[in-house]
């Protein structure tokens, strides 16, 4: 496996106009000879579908909601980046690029990351004119608001739903082509395997959720937009149906997975509230704009807040981090939430939270004001906890949330499968070992409206494919591993739900190589790991049959997966032996506990190559080269 990034040469302002004109172009009259599969409906998804479709290629578009309008991409909240600098508060292209490379801790590509930076501009006006609600300000322009990891406002935002309305404009685009005929929309089907032939992505093999009929689709190129896998965890806050069996169904036929182990620990979730929970809430970072975050000084201390006086409250990222304050980036704010709650400051019931006060922002702004801001946020919090945020603080803790990590892509988002295109958080590229906050919809919209219809365009007009249709024997041999292994889910006739596997595999990660990780923990988890998925495979039950609508079968094939991500998870995280970003090894931090990056020895992409079943996975290291943000250790003090 070769791992070539074909990252332009030049300026690094000017590799992607540049390479934009090298590209080789598919005329419009030939555009309509090819056909490519989009997985996923999210922002990534449906903005790629529906701009290849608007330039004229036959798109078929899949994923396992009833309506693309349920991808995950509507859960997100507080909003969506790009260098506009409306504020004139010294905002630039530059500086959006820098703070990026800088939250991911110097572990993602600079031309990458300069592109998204560049491309974030002209996401803003499509989705205005797409009619995206955005906030304005009194005379009428954009409003802005700032967020983690950055001294400036860039942050657009619908009040607190901004990934809704984003994705009700991409979804109105797709229903365009849909009603033109130029995407053929297929709801309520799961990819179960991808087809290579003659070394190319040339299809998918799918199954209807309805009626559990397994069929093959036949495409010159297929893009992969499939989000994040950070359900391996079980408690997330993803939607219970996110999961990782697209990309790692691409893994197993060829395709680098790259850095696993880079998973984002959200600093603002609503707090676990018991064992039957099987998902958590996201309370939005925009909250950190207005919201102070503080514990009581004492230990222990169970008063209720408002009988805690001002001199007993330790701010203590206001303290910790003077310069952000409560808007340093998400991987540190959650290591100083875990750090206060282990010290025995934490809040609410076991300890395990921490305060996000509005009181100073309602008595400065006053209350109608901030119901404007975050109205939405606050009677979803009351809902969920009984308790009203305008009278008392909010109590979170952190959560998983985001994954860094996914299948390795070239500049072009390309895998190592040629023809396998991977577009949003499916992707490791842009984001390195942390997202910033509001980057996940700039980087899925980017890929899928600005960079995917011309690099799709230029491997359709380079690649020689031969004509192949869906009795080719490659198909065939998915197809039966498919039908072969839905037989053998429904014929275990054990005694374990599969929630119970998942749940027990959940606690595993979060316990060992969750918010911190150390070596002796990994080696226990990746003993324990093969011991869980053994059993899995000899006694779980899941009843019904594979001819019908059948959620226990649908569960069972994801945590399958997930019980095999989850070991190569863990096998990036004991060999990354540093800290950086949402990877925090105990072994390797600071004496003010912060991480300790290892620069000579670990600045490269880890892309791991599947071996097959019970081999160990090669690694391959793509070097990450530093020649516009030079390396430093990260400080937000």
């Amino acid at each position: 496996m070769e791992l070539n990034a074909r990252i332009p040469d030049g300026p690094i302002e000017q590799k992607w106009d540049r390479h934009r004109f090298e590209m080789k172009l598919v005329n419009p009259a030939n555009k309509r000879k090819f056909t490519v599969i989009v997985v996923g409906s999210g922002l990534a998804g449906a903005s790629a579908a529906a701009s290849l479709a608007e330039l004229g290629y036959q798109v078929e578009c899949f994923c396992f909601q009833d309506s693309p309008r349920r991808a995950h991409s509507i859960a997100a909240q507080g909003g969506i980046n790009a260098a506009k600098n409306y504020q004139n508060d010294g905002d630039s292209v530059w500086r959006l690029f820098y703070d990026t490379v800088k939250g991911g801790d110097f572990r993602s590509r600079e031309a990458n990351v300069y592109r998204l930076a560049q491309v974030s501009v002209n996401i803003i006006d499509q989705c205005v004119a797409q009619g995206v609600p955005f906030a304005r300000e009194y005379g009428g322009l954009l409003a802005n608001r700032s967020f983690g990891g950055a001294q400036v406002s860039r942050t657009f935002y619908a009040r607190g739903q901004t990934g809704q309305q984003l994705l009700l404009g991409a979804y109105q685009a797709l229903q365009r082509q849909v009603a033109l005929g130029g995407v053929r929309m297929f709801p309520r089907t799961e990819m179960l395997d991808l087809v290579v032939v003659n070394g190319a992505a040339r299809g998918i093999v799918v199954r209807d959720m309805v009626t559990g009929a397994i069929s093959s689709h036949v495409a010159d190129a297929v893009i992969l937009a499939t989000g994040g896998y950070g359900n391996v965890f079980y408690l997330s806050t993803n939607a219970k149906g996110s999961n990782c069996t697209a990309i790692w169904r691409a893994y197993k036929r060829g395709a680098a997975f790259a850095n696993p182990c880079y998973t984002q620990i959200h600093p603002t979730c609503i707090p676990q509230s018991g064992e039957h929970q099987s998902k958590l809430t996201l309370m939005s970072e925009s909250l950190r704009n207005d919201g102070r975050v503080w514990v009581p000084k004492q230990k222990g201390d169970k008063r209720p807040p408002d009988q805690i006086p001002e001199s007993e409250r330790d701010y203590y990222l206001e303290r910790l981090y003077p310069s952000f304050g409560n808007l340093v980036p998400r991987d540190i704010a959650s290591r100083a939430a875990k750090r206060m709650c282990d010290e025995g400051y934490g809040v609410g019931p076991g300890g395990l939270g921490v305060y996000l006060d509005f009181a100073d922002a309602i008595k400065r702004l006053g209350e109608q004001a901030i119901r404007e801001r975050y109205g939405n946020l606050f009677e979803m919090y009351e809902r969920i906890t009984d308790e009203n945020p305008y009278k008392v603080p909010m109590r979170v803790y952190p959560a998983v949330h985001y994954t860094m990590g996914g299948l390795w892509v070239d500049y072009n988002l390309m895998s190592t499968l040629p023809g396998l295109h991977v577009a949003g958080e499916a992707n490791f590229a842009d984001q390195g070992a942390n997202r910033l906050g509001a980057s996940a919809l700039m980087q899925g919209l980017a890929d899928g409206y600005f960079i995917l219809p011309y690099t799709i365009g230029h491997y359709l007009a380079t690649a020689k494919l031969e004509k192949v249709d869906a009795t080719h024997a490659a198909f065939r041999e998915a197809e039966a591993c498919v039908a072969e292994r839905t037989q053998r889910l429904l014929g275990i006739k054990g005694k374990r739900t599969v929630d119970s596997f998942h749940r027990e595999l959940g606690k595993i990660m979060w316990d060992y190589c969750g918010m911190s990780r150390n070596e002796s923990g990994l080696k226990y988890a990746l003993q324990r790991i093969p011991e869980l998925r053994e059993e899995f495979w000899e006694n779980v039950n899941v009843p019904g049959t594979g001819v019908e609508l059948n959620q226990a079968l649908e569960k069972a094939g994801r945590v399958a997966d997930f019980l095999e991500l989850a070991e190569l998870i863990c096998l990036d995280a004991l060999h990354r032996r540093e800290s950086c970003g949402g990877h925090f090894r105990e072994e390797s931090q600071t004496p003010e506990g912060e991480a300790l990056r290892d620069d000579e020895h670990f600045a490269y992409v880890a892309a791991w190559e599947y071996a097959g079943d019970g081999a160990s996975p090669v690694l391959h290291k793509e070097p990450l080269s530093f020649e516009y943000v030079h390396l430093a250790q990260r400080s937000y003090k």
